[in-house]
């Protein structure tokens, strides 16, 4: 996504980034959408690839898909990698939670058993849509367009017949997911505004570089997680976080 995505860049510039993302994800015709969705004929054929690291390094979940593993499984969830920002104090930030991934060798979701996805049902809002979505990208050429596939050929069956109320009702659940997910990135920003000027806090490059190392080393390091419009305290012990 076209985004400041740098931590020394202001954030109310990254904020506004956002914005300006979210103007264009509004302008950007449903029709369009759906007829791409119908060129394409995705279907899945249950090969649980994009379930893996194979496919996705992390699963991220919006808001509204944390209450729902909390409900499930408490142990499923995780922050998020790549925290963003740290303080001078060594505490590190980052905008959400992903699902735990098994220490298996295809690192698959807590949720797949045998290729299967055990609460397909109360799946969460990527796995509802992808492998469809809506970003903004740069190419090798830096030439900038929209991405409405990930990772084609590499899972799923294509040029399968799709219905066009399907293909209708898919690309408004796009729409909506990818609206949610700037919306979460938005309100992160705003609150670490807040928080850091409130505290006399600032993102501290060479303590965040030692935090990121400490994650990689498993060795424990505290995390604060944007969540529900809070920074959620959970203090990483290897790849075992404890909620606080």
């Amino acid at each position: 996504m076209l985004i400041p995505a740098q931590a020394d860049v202001p954030i109310p510039c990254r904020i506004v980034a956002l914005v300006q993302e979210q103007n264009r994800l509004f302008g950007y015709p449903l029709a369009t959408l759906a007829e791409e969705i119908r060129q394409i004929g995705f279907t899945c054929n249950r090969c649980g690839t994009c379930c893996t690291r194979a496919v996705n390094r992390h699963i991220f979940l919006l808001d509204r898909d944390v209450e729902t593993v909390r409900a499930i499984d408490p142990g499923a969830y995780v922050p998020a990698p790549d925290p963003e920002f740290c303080d001078q104090n060594g505490t590190l930030y980052v905008s959400g939670y992903a699902l735990r991934m098994d220490g298996d060798d295809k690192g698959s979701c807590r949720f797949l058993h045998e290729d299967r996805c055990r609460i397909y049902d109360r799946r969460f809002s990527v796995c509802r849509i992808y492998p469809h979505m809506l970003r903004r990208e740069a190419g090798r050429a830096e030439i900038v367009s929209w991405c409405t596939f990930s990772r084609m050929n590499e899972h799923g069956r294509y040029h399968e017949a799709i219905p066009e109320d399907e293909c209708l009702s898919l690309a408004r659940e796009i729409l909506e997911y990818e609206n949610a997910f700037l919306c979460q990135q938005i309100s992160f920003l705003e609150t670490i505004h807040e928080y850091f000027t409130t505290r006399t806090l600032r993102h501290d490059p060479e303590m965040h570089k030692q935090g990121m190392q400490r994650i990689r080393q498993g060795r424990p390091v505290d995390i604060k997680v944007f969540h529900a419009g809070e920074l959620e305290d959970c203090r990483m012990r290897a790849s075992c976080p404890e909620k606080q």
